[in-house]
């Protein structure tokens, strides 16, 4: 990638995280970037393909950040605090307030909307498969649907971010919760054997009514 293109990407992320998406464009990007703003429309084609371009290759910056480390999580509560890390890591480098408002931008502009979504995939994929790999051969893991449960984590951690820009102190409340139901689910999960059938076969019963 030229010079130009990486000044440019690193400029949309710079121009949104000073000017919030409604108030973007080739100006405040190019201002941003250091360039003439014709050089936007020259290497990406509008402002939207180059949004989309500067959120994929964030993303994907990120993702293989942290990806070493969320393979070696192990449990349920290791995983919460690789996310209470990459949370405080994130905020602090603007990343997470990036995404989000490009994700308030796809709500107007359809243009944005599928490319977004797939960079959030990519968080997705990597905590899918995080927690297949934990709640397998769990009680819970006959009733879970792990991609959905993926797709509400990673939702509810740009819904964190927002919230911790308003209320940091609720914001925080709201981790601590996600804690001690960790430790709920690893207190069954550590059940002998007869507690752990007995649970299974109540589960069971309550999908079947479902």
């Amino acid at each position: 990638m030229s010079d130009t293109k990486q000044r440019l990407l690193d400029g949309a992320i710079a121009a949104i995280r000073q000017h919030g998406i409604a108030g973007v464009s080739a100006r405040t990007i190019a201002a941003a970037a250091g360039v003439n703003q014709a050089l936007v429309f020259y290497h990406y084609g509008s402002v939207d393909d180059l949004l989309t371009a500067a959120c994929r290759a964030s993303t994907v910056e990120r993702v293989g950040h942290w990806s070493a480390r969320l393979a070696g999580v192990g449990s349920l509560r290791e995983l919460l605090a690789v996310g209470r890390a990459l949370h405080e890591q994130e905020r602090e480098l603007g990343n997470v307030s990036f995404l989000a408002q490009m994700l308030a931008g796809a709500q107007a502009d359809e243009r944005l909307a599928a490319p977004t979504a797939g960079a959030l995939q990519l968080w997705v994929d990597e905590i899918e498969a995080v927690l297949g790999r934990l709640l397998a051969g769990s009680p819970f893991a006959e009733i879970a649907d792990v991609p959905g449960l993926a797709r509400a984590v990673s939702a509810a951690f740009i819904g964190l971010e927002l919230y911790d820009g308003v209320d940091r102190e609720a914001a925080g409340r709201a981790m601590s919760a996600l804690d001690q139901l960790a430790v709920l689910i690893e207190i069954v999960d550590d059940l002998g054997p007869i507690a752990r059938r007995a649970l299974q076969a109540k589960v069971n019963r309550a999908v079947r009514r479902d």
